[in-house]
């Protein structure tokens, strides 16, 4: 909310230069002009000549006259001040992020991991979503809300640094993954409601098939965003020897691109593929970028007249002018 003073008519202004020069020329022919009725002699030129407050009243008059005319020309000029509200309404965006965490998210073609990496881009793209409602579904061999759609980003980056593998049992089930996160949006007001689903492997268990799931979608009019997660090739995967001892194993990396393309194009969505962190955190600053939260801005603006008083100061000096005139005015020659 901000104040600004203004005159309604503006154009008003331009009497002050012309009346007070018309009351000036006035003024000074009437000065000029002027012959005493009545002579007298004074001892004026033989003493000093003293300015005394009843001189000075006796020609305050006219200096009167200009402010009062300057006074009353602002006030029909109509000053006003203009306040104005700014009302902004914001249209949110309702997304779920549905995450693989199954065990083949613990490879370290990623760092540290694909889970971990997965879960640290997850939650600054939470952080930056502040006028959006996010929830959180994960999915491996079956797959479960973790967080309903909120707004509290606390809690949802909570949430999403207790997401680890194991949880659930083992697999990968894309569209239960996709389907529990269209169950989370089908009944949202929101204008915009989008999934972003990420896994680094294929469908290879659950009810409900991940064409079927995008087709349950796109019926609702979600956009579905596929990531698909890992390196070309092998990637190195954790595991245990029969000493107990930590190692490393190249394991092939197995995407459904084709499907996850698909899905994408059903939806209206897009498919991106991350084979590093840093190409994972520019993945989701570019679904950023297309999901952008809408602003509705409108002002609204209060006029107050301020006239009144520049009146009242004008009317103050037109009594004090009579006030004069009746009095110092009428005594002196």
């Amino acid at each position: 909310m901000f104040d600004y003073i203004h005159f309604a008519h503006p154009g008003r202004l331009w009497l002050i230069p012309v009346v007070l020069c018309a009351l000036g020329v006035w003024y000074f022919f009437k000065l000029r002009n002027f012959n005493a009725t009545l002579k007298f002699s004074t001892l004026d030129d033989f003493g000093p000549n003293k300015l005394t407050i009843r001189k000075i009243l006796y020609y305050l008059p006219p200096i009167l006259n200009f402010f009062i005319i300057t006074l009353i020309i602002i006030a029909i000029a109509r000053p006003q001040s203009t306040s104005q509200d700014e009302k902004i309404e914001k249209e949110g965006i309702d997304v779920v992020l549905a995450l693989d965490i199954s065990g083949s998210m613990e490879a370290c073609d990623f760092k540290p991991n694909r889970l971990e990496a997965a879960k640290n881009v997850a939650c600054e793209f939470i952080q930056a979503r502040e006028n959006d409602r996010i929830g959180i579904v994960l999915f491996a061999g079956e797959s479960f809300t973790q967080c309903p759609l909120t707004s509290d980003r606390a809690t949802l980056v909570n949430l999403m640094s207790q997401v680890k593998n194991g949880i659930i049992d083992d697999g990968t089930a894309i569209g239960m993954g996709l389907s529990n996160a269209v169950a989370r949006l089908k009944n949202s007001d929101a204008k915009s409601k989008v999934v972003i689903l990420m896994t680094d492997g294929m469908n290879n268990t659950g009810e409900i098939e991940p064409i079927s799931a995008a087709e349950i979608a796109a019926t609702y009019g979600i956009r579905v965003y596929t990531i698909g997660v890992g390196t070309n090739g092998t990637a190195p995967y954790p595991t245990i020897d029969i000493w107990g001892r930590k190692t490393y194993e190249q394991v092939k990396v197995e995407i459904d691109e084709p499907t996850l393309q698909k899905i994408a194009k059903l939806t209206e969505g897009k498919y991106f593929r991350a084979t590093n962190n840093q190409a994972l955190k520019s993945v989701y600053e570019q679904i950023d970028k297309l999901e952008k939260t809408k602003m509705l801005t409108m002002t609204i603006s209060h006029a107050t007249d301020l006239f009144h008083p520049f009146l009242l100061w004008a009317l103050i000096l037109m009594v004090l002018n009579v006030i004069i005139r009746l009095t110092v005015g009428a005594v002196l020659p």
